[in-house]
């Protein structure tokens, strides 16, 4: 997916905005700082960009509420857009309504409901919905719902949009479609071939009445006889070599038993020699450790210290000597067991074989039987008429057709139901999502040492957090400050932004930042931020909506400033 460049955001009678626009050029200011005292309409923008795209303010404002309450209609949000050479607007209102999509000047046609025309913004022309909007265009400290604070399901959804690999859970919907009217086909096949079959044993029924004497169907019979019993001969052919080899390899095992006895022996006897060794050992750390007894507390000589600890040592390493060469001979002899119970497991499937053979010579034995049945039957009837044998070839037919038609749908079935696997959250995606998560955890690990937070950061594959600081104890998102918590946040913003470039997912100029500087990031973490969104004005669009006018005021290239005139916002530009 190509960039989505935000050019421009307007709004009019839209919260505390009367008749006359306010207007926002996304696109022209690297870095823009918008100030305002409260009630003042600063965070308007968040409310405006996300009601155009998504019909919902960003502050969990009732829609009802969104209008002004001092004109109280035409309420109108228009936001234009553009991707790759293809210019979009959107125009949504209230009292009246409209919900309006126009391409490079000409109106989508809106034939469908308005949720349909929602979703087709969405998926055909945004490619992401409000949770991906909202975590990686904006940051607000108001109703706002941070990643880590989203459930596991959520975050998926999250990811996958990042990542650009929602399209197999579209594809996943389309699998359960197909496997539903496969099952609808299924049943519908399976009646019109028992229903084909009773008119054919009907029609059998007739044509053996009537038939005398049908040498090229009883020729038929006999080919198809003899080509049984050729069949048969090959798989008992097939049978006596497979049973020949089975013979030789379980005479290569006779040692079976023999090889399991001595590794239970050789198990039994490397305990005992373990548990002297302990007892050595034991004594042996008693005299090197102990310069008195401790029972009678008389003192132990330094010679008789000397002559014990010589001794025990020598046992020690006596002991450790033999438990080497027990040890080796308890690996060549589970060797040799491995090497048995693949020779077993041969033997196994040699006898699923046989098996499989002898269930198969007897299917053609019977179908002998069967044929040398018809063959007699056949030979005692008349020729059949002609007009039964047409009316028995054209049922044949349909049978045949419907035959097909039930291997076709058993063939779409298996491949759907491949398909489905493959497909499910532990599919495709888990294997894509797995190759992404280093990165993703390196690149806010990275972003965290920038803004001066030193903890480590991991997200793992069941999208769970895990963050080690200090000694490397494990805590949880929310056993960290205000201040903290919100590094963290931003850090995933940034890191969600990269990787949405790298994939060219979710790839957009723009980034708000909703009154972050204003709440728990101190000096040094703000001078730290500041540098990060230096470095992001690069090739973004960044609007930072804040409180501290002194404090910040210096550092942005544009300052917007809201106003409420006779009780209307209103936006210039210091």
């Amino acid at each position: 997916m190509a960039q989505i460049m935000f050019e421009v955001v307007r709004w009019k009678n839209f919260l505390s905005t009367g008749n006359s626009w306010n207007q926002i050029y996304l696109n022209k200011h690297k870095s823009a700082l918008i100030v305002g005292k409260n009630g003042s309409g600063k965070s308007t923008v968040l409310d405006a960009l996300t009601f155009s795209l998504f019909g919902k303010s960003f502050r969990n404002i009732n829609k009802p509420l969104l209008i002004n309450s001092i004109n109280g209609k035409d309420c109108l949000v228009e936001l234009e857009f553009s991707i790759q050479t293809n210019k979009y607007k959107i125009r949504r209102g209230i009292k009246p309504n409209v919900f309006e999509i126009f391409l490079n000047g000409d109106l989508i046609d809106q034939d469908a409901a308005t949720k349909d025309y929602q979703s087709f913004l969405e998926n055909s022309i945004l490619k992401f919905n409000y949770k991906a909007f909202t975590q990686i265009v904006i940051l607000g400290s108001s109703s706002f719902v941070p990643f880590m604070k989203l459930s596991a399901a959520d975050r998926r959804a999250i990811i996958e949009d990042l990542l650009d690999i929602q399209i197999f859970s579209s594809m996943n919907s389309v699998v359960k479609d197909t496997l539903a009217q496969i099952k609808l086909e299924t049943v519908e096949n399976k009646t019109a071939l028992e229903g084909i079959s009773q008119q054919l044993q009907m029609q059998k029924k007739f044509i053996e009445d009537a038939k005398k004497n049908a040498e090229e169907e009883i020729e038929k019979k006999i080919q198809d006889r003899d080509e049984n019993l050729q069949h048969i001969k090959e798989h008992e052919e097939k049978c006596e070599l497979v049973e020949r080899h089975t013979t030789q390899l379980l005479n290569s095992i006779h040692d079976k038993d023999a090889v399991v006895d001595k590794i239970s022996s050789l198990g039994k006897m490397s305990v005992k020699i373990n548990e002297t060794r302990k007892k050595v050992q034991k004594e042996l750390d008693f005299y090197e450790q102990n310069d008195e007894c401790p029972t009678c507390t008389q003192e132990i000589s330094q010679a008789f210290k000397q002559k014990i600890t010589a001794g025990r040592k020598k046992k020690v390493d006596e002991i450790d000597k033999g438990l080497i060469e027990l040890n080796d001979q308890l690996q060549k002899v589970v060797w040799r067991h491995d090497d048995i119970q693949k020779i077993v497991a041969q033997v196994n499937e040699h006898r699923a074989e046989v098996a499989r053979y002898g269930a198969t010579i007897k299917q053609l034995t019977k179908n002998v039987e069967k044929q040398e049945k018809e063959i007699e039957e056949l030979r005692n009837k008349k020729p059949m008429d002609g007009n039964l044998e047409k009316m028995a070839r054209e049922l044949y037919a349909k049978y045949q057709d419907l035959v097909a038609e039930r291997e076709r749908i058993s063939n779409e079935k298996a491949y759907s139901e491949a398909a489905a696997i493959l497909l499910k959250d532990s599919g495709i995606k888990a294997r894509i999502v797995k190759q992404y998560l280093p990165i993703i955890n390196k690149l806010v690990n990275k972003y965290l040492a920038a803004l001066d937070f030193f903890v480590n950061f991991e997200i793992d594959e069941e999208f769970k957090e895990t963050i080690k600081s200090r000694h490397r104890d494990d805590f949880s998102y929310d056993n960290f400050s205000e201040g903290e918590r919100m590094r963290i946040d931003l850090s995933l913003l940034f890191t969600f932004r990269a990787i949405a470039r790298m994939k060219n997912s979710i790839n957009t100029n723009l980034l708000i930042m909703d009154e972050i500087f204003d709440g728990a990031i101190d000096s040094s973490g703000t001078d730290e931020l500041m540098k990060l969104i230096d470095q992001l004005s690069e090739d973004s669009n960044i609007f930072v909506i804040s409180h501290k006018t002194d404090a910040l005021i210096d550092k942005f290239g544009t300052v917007m400033k809201f106003d409420k005139v006779k009780n209307f916002s209103q936006m210039e530009i210091a």
